[in-house]
């Protein structure tokens, strides 16, 4: 099995990470994909195309993700539809906003100044990890990295604003 992770994981994170476009999701996905295919490796028969079989698993997870996020979505415009029909945003919420906005960045600027380009070229300048890389020159493992680390820190420092956005709206 570790063979196996060692040769597949780096294309099976890479095709996740292409269809999500979410580097925190692609690991966790590709993760449970590699935990699946240990759970049943007594009832798999992977004679033939390993690759073909995790090809076939990523697909298989983005479509169940973006199928449980269009059911979600759905859920959530009916709700805000019914819980604010045509109500315009108040001039309170419009502060509030802006200091998350204000809040956000201040946390930005704790980050490393190279954290924070990679940040910014990947969020503002929607660069892939291949095309950050190249232009830094670093490898795509080294963004891939960064990236990671960038959004833990911000998950980290900005999660209260998730409570104060849900009890707000």
């Amino acid at each position: 099995m570790e063979q196996i992770f060692q040769v597949h994981w780096e294309k099976v994170f890479d095709l996740a990470f292409k269809k999500l476009g979410d580097e925190t999701l692609a690991q966790d996905m590709t993760q449970e994909i590699f935990i699946s295919l240990w759970e049943k490796r007594k009832k798999l028969d992977l004679t033939g195309n390993l690759s073909g079989y995790l090809y076939g698993a990523v697909k298989n997870r983005v479509i169940d993700y973006y199928r449980s996020i269009s059911i979600k979505d759905g859920h959530q415009a009916e709700y805000a539809m019914l819980m604010d029909q045509k109500r315009e945003i108040a001039p309170d919420e419009h502060l509030i906003f802006q200091d998350t906005a204000k809040e956000v960045e201040a946390v930005m600027q704790l980050l490393p100044e190279r954290m924070r380009l990679v940040i910014s070229m990947s969020r503002e300048q929607d660069k892939t990890v291949k095309e950050i890389a190249a232009e830094l020159n670093v490898s795509v493992q080294t963004v891939k990295n960064q990236i990671t680390s960038a959004m833990k820190i911000l998950r980290d420092n900005l999660s209260y604003l998730l409570l104060i956005v849900f009890f707000w709206l």
